[in-house]
């Protein structure tokens, strides 16, 4: 509809399909005696048939063009007053008007099209070679009724291509900031594993305690940022539609898997105490590097939320349908508006408001579980908050 104010670009094809209008022409017809009804859109250089109601075999379809200048519509659209026409021959300002003795119809009534924004659209119109009972209060207030529904219908046409316009630019926006952070994540490990290898190399000299307390603090940081970077990749290719990827072991050593895990947590930061007790009976099938993922995450979580003097404990154990693992800190209890989001993405901060960072461990961690058929649940009050895989043990 590329006219005036109006900037949805004009599908007349979609115009016709509206249901409504259809139903309208036909009662134009119906009720006027008249043999053909259309609606036009009218613009500064083109009559075009958007919808009609031909009966007369008149033989314009939809999308058909007249020429501007050959008719009534392109005065309406300079005054947007409504025109109607008993008989031609008898009357004083049509009676030799180019537009009646070109097309041959004695009966006329048009009616201006007016969006919600102000814009004018163009005319609902009808002809015959016949005249017609048209100038009375019943068929004019009918006409503007329709007129004024046929407006409706496309003011929401309007509002569904700008919504859909809309959608598809997010949508483009949404794929370019996921392919980034991908793109991000894998530029990152390179630089980060090169201060990863050099943290560990310079841990082996015999350095003065503050050197000592750098060289851990970079472990600590690449050790973190490496967690961050995987989650990051994992939720890029999740939000793109490759999901979160798992590759199960039939008896996948689930046990030496979470050892690992706190090896290196332990590793890191010696002095965080936690508390362990494992009993694997039945075999699990899991994807263990994942297992180690959401482990690592859990565990990472319950250390930043947790005293500094408080014990993590780590509780994890199979039967013959369910392997179970739950980790579990003191602290503060998260509050309800909290827990709604917890496993929702970058919902960090709407825990603990002064915690920073992206949010994606719970998610991912969340998202791991469903790829295993299991589920991540917390509970949280005000002694301890928990977190708990269940995991069948096989699938």
């Amino acid at each position: 509809m590329q006219h005036d104010n109006n900037k949805i670009p004009f599908d007349f094809e979609s115009i016709n399909k509206i249901p409504a209008i259809a139903n309208i022409l036909q009662i134009v017809c119906n009720t006027t005696g008249m043999g053909f009804s259309a609606v036009a859109h009218v613009t500064v250089d083109k009559w075009i048939a958007c919808a009609v109601n031909d009966k007369i075999d008149f033989g314009l379809k939809p999308g058909g063009e007249l020429k501007l200048e050959t008719t009534i519509c392109n005065e309406i659209r300079q005054h947007q007053k409504i025109v109607v026409i008993d008989h031609v021959a008898e009357d004083e300002l049509f009676a030799n008007h180019h537009t009646p003795l070109l097309y041959g119809f004695q009966s006329y009534i048009s009616v201006p099209i007016v969006l919600k924004n102000g814009s004018f659209f163009g005319t609902l119109c009808a002809i015959d070679p016949k005249p017609a009972q048209l100038n009375n209060p019943n068929t004019i207030d009918t006409f503007k009724m329709f007129s004024d529904l046929i407006a409706f219908h496309l003011d929401a046409l309007e509002q569904l291509a700008l919504s859909e316009e809309r959608l598809q630019v997010e949508k483009e926006t949404s794929e370019l900031r996921e392919q980034f952070i991908a793109i991000l994540g894998h530029d990152l490990r390179n630089p980060l594993n090169a201060v990863s290898n050099s943290a560990q190399l310079l841990a082996r000299f015999n350095l003065d305690d503050r050197t000592q307390k750098l060289v851990k603090l970079i472990k600590d940081s690449s050790f973190r940022m490496n967690g961050l970077i995987e989650n990051m990749l994992d939720f890029a290719s999740g939000r793109l539609g490759g999901g979160i990827n798992i590759s199960p072991t039939p008896d996948e050593d689930l046990e030496k898997v979470l050892y690992q895990v706190v090896e290196e947590i332990h590793a890191i930061s010696p002095d965080k105490k936690m508390k362990l007790n494992f009993d694997f009976e039945h075999p699990v099938a899991a994807d263990g590097k994942r297992i180690a993922q959401l482990f690592s995450n859990l565990l990472g979580n319950a250390l930043s939320y947790s005293p500094q003097d408080s014990v993590i404990e780590i509780t994890a154990s199979t039967n013959e349908e369910e392997f179970n693992l739950c980790v579990a800190n003191p602290g503060k209890k998260i509050p309800e508006a909290a827990m709604e989001r917890l496993f929702q993405p970058f919902s960090r901060g709407e825990v603990e408001p002064n915690q920073k960072g992206l949010g994606l461990g719970l998610y991912i961690s969340a998202e791991i579980a469903k790829a295993h058929g299991g589920t991540l649940d917390v509970s949280s009050n005000e002694e301890k908050t928990c977190f708990t895989l269940t995991l069948p043990t096989s699938k």
